[in-house]
């Protein structure tokens, strides 16, 4: 029997890291196989991935040291980071360099990198069409990912740069599922007005990852992006309706009205939505669905994840 290739799986008891990791042990007879890395070795997510015969190891995307054992002998790598667990772009930054630069120490030849646009190519700071946030980004989840995108051509490291989508499991776990109104209806509420929103279940990236690997030399040095739908706000809120047995209404509200909702991250959110309501054109073009269930053949539409989540979707 071949030696199976060594994918490591950076944020693997995370939405992305943890699809990729389940999606290649769900093909035995594939080439690759997956070696989880984690903070927390001993979590509950990480003692299920080791239940279900994947290795897991111990990495911190801050300590280079850590992840150059992670990375030993190792043919692929899914980089990704989490700008929600610290809110700092420039954290985010370093964390994407460190991640670069093991890759290149270790000569992974196939690094997937999860990244996103950085916005201040459509927006530049000057323009006072949204503020300016942490001094000098946009949109920091996203700019601070595309900026990063340098680190990995920089260093000449191979790489598929995977622009991911809305995750639809932020109408579960984020916050955003729809909220009651002073009428007792439920609503979902974005700056989009008639906008479509590219989206796609959390579990389908690692799915799609999965797929770029296969695909290997073909899609190194390209940006690909992905989704599983284009659902407007009110094709959102009608799939919520039909999936949770009463009714949901889209309400779309000015940016600026989003980015003084309050919680921690709106006026990221709110810049957010904005990039992707005017530039929506290019923002849903570059995430084709076609191309994303050639990756994917079990890609799963709005109305499908709705159906299949509606009892985990909090009705606040």
């Amino acid at each position: 029997m071949a030696v199976k290739k060594i994918i490591v799986v950076m944020g693997a008891t995370g939405a992305q890291g943890g699809g990729l990791a389940r999606a290649i042990a769900a093909d035995p007879r594939g080439e690759f196989t997956a070696r989880a890395v984690t903070r927390k070795v001993d979590s509950d997510p990480a003692r299920a991935l080791a239940a279900a015969g994947i290795e897991v190891v111990l990495a911190d995307t801050d300590n280079p040291a850590t992840l150059d054992q992670a990375f030993a002998g190792a043919h692929g790598a899914f980089c990704v980071t989490n700008f929600w667990e610290h809110f700092s772009a420039e954290r985010e930054q370093a964390q994407a360099r460190n991640l670069a630069e093991a890759a290149q120490r270790a000569g992974t030849r196939h690094v997937v990198w999860s990244t996103l646009e950085d916005t201040r190519r459509w927006v530049p700071l000057a323009d006072t069409r949204m503020p300016t946030l942490q001094g000098k980004y946009k949109v920091p989840h996203f700019d601070s990912k595309g900026e990063a995108d340098d680190f990995f051509r920089s260093l000449g490291v191979p790489t598929t740069f995977l622009l991911t989508a809305f995750y639809w499991d932020n109408f579960i776990h984020f916050g955003l599922g729809p909220k009651r109104g002073p009428d007792g209806t439920l609503a979902i509420t974005f700056p989009l007005d008639g906008a479509k929103l590219p989206g796609i279940a959390a579990e389908d990236i690692g799915k799609c990852a999965y797929g770029v690997f296969k695909r290997g030399a073909e899609l190194i040095g390209k940006t690909v992006g992905i989704a599983g739908g284009h659902p407007t706000g009110a094709e959102m809120a009608a799939g919520l309706t039909r999936a949770l047995g009463e009714p949901v209404r889209f309400q779309s509200v000015p940016p600026e009205v989003y980015r003084g909702f309050g919680f921690p991250g709106a006026d990221d959110l709110g810049n957010m939505f904005q990039f992707k309501r005017d530039f929506n054109d290019y923002y849903c073009g570059v995430r084709d669905i076609g191309f994303s269930r050639s990756l994917n053949p079990a890609l799963e539409g709005f109305d499908a994840w709705a159906e299949r989540n509606a009892s985990r979707i909090p009705r606040g």
